[in-house]
């Protein structure tokens, strides 16, 4: 018989080869079974899987989340295994999305002087999470596609960044403003100054040139986030990296407005910027601002008077 470590191997297999990343869900379902095991339990119920979801106690936003891998995991050994439960729907309320934060122009410049602060004072380090905070801010990347930017995706002559297998299994090039080319380019130099050879082929790097690893890059913004007062000091929650997407999406929406210009026919540009998959998702930031609502609001008053 299977363990339940062989039949996770087995169900992560097949949700790929179903065309799923299937990253997140799989680390949290390893968590699971782990504590399974230290419960000394075979066979999945409902009671260990709400359990187990419900941890820890302040985090309730990912809690039906975490039911929900479990959901999907039980479904699967359910037709292997009938004494498995499935967990019904329902029984966490699901909470949403988190409501962006829309960092100022100041707040974004105080995190980026924070980050030139940091030690070494002759070292890497601060370059590149100076490069790494400026370059989330005005292109609106995903933390993961920032991360995971080769030295061969980033053009510095044509300012043109190659975002590769992206969320959605999609690729997609993003064009740069002159001055973050320069940034760009500026940081490149840096780089292969302090690294020499043979160099890394990611071009944000850790200070010895390594790759540049996600949970070392949250634990430098939370401590910058709280330094520069964005965060209280033993504040669990809030602003993000992923904020910053936010933040660019309403104020490029926001720019369109006030100039005048047609959202409506620019929203797919935007989208695929963005590398969303659904028109549905670029319109969803229209309510995470009142001035974009505002906005929105005004021009269906005036196509509805148009139409009368």
């Amino acid at each position: 018989m299977n363990t339940l470590r062989q039949s996770l191997r087995d169900y992560v297999a097949m949700r790929r080869g179903l065309g799923y990343k299937f990253v997140h869900p799989e680390h949290r379902l390893a968590g699971f079974i782990t504590f399974m095991e230290q419960r000394g339990a075979a066979v999945i119920t409902t009671k260990l899987a709400l359990e187990w979801a419900t941890q820890p106690p302040e985090r309730h936003a990912s809690w039906a989340l975490r039911l929900t891998d479990v959901r999907g995991f039980a479904k699967h050994l359910h037709g292997l295994d009938p004494r498995t439960e499935v967990p019904p729907t329902g029984i966490i309320a699901y909470q949403g999305r988190a409501r962006p934060y829309l960092y100022t122009e100041v707040e974004i410049q105080t995190l980026l002087a924070a980050a030139l602060a940091l030690p070494p004072a002759h070292g890497l380090r601060r370059w590149t999470y100076h490069c790494l905070f400026g370059l989330l801010s005005v292109t609106g990347l995903r933390i993961s596609e920032a991360l995971a930017l080769r030295c061969d995706d980033v053009d510095l002559e044509t300012g043109i960044l190659t975002i590769r297998d992206t969320k959605f299994g999609k690729s997609r090039l993003v064009p740069l403003h002159r001055s973050t080319q320069r940034v760009l380019l500026d940081y490149a130099r840096r780089r292969d100054a302090h690294i020499g050879a043979p160099r890394s082929p990611y071009f944000l790097v850790a200070e010895r040139g390594g790759q540049l690893l996600r949970q070392y890059v949250d634990r430098v913004f939370w401590r910058l986030s709280r330094q520069t007062g964005l965060r209280g000091a033993l504040a669990h929650t809030g602003p993000r990296l992923h904020d910053f997407r936010h933040r660019f999406a309403v104020a490029t929406l926001l720019g369109w407005y006030r100039s005048g210009q047609s959202v409506d026919t620019l929203m797919p540009v935007l989208s695929t910027y963005l590398g969303h998959t659904c028109l549905r998702d670029t319109y969803w930031y229209l309510s995470a601002c009142p001035e974009l609502m505002e906005h929105a609001a005004r021009r269906l008053e005036k196509r509805w008077g148009a139409s009368l």
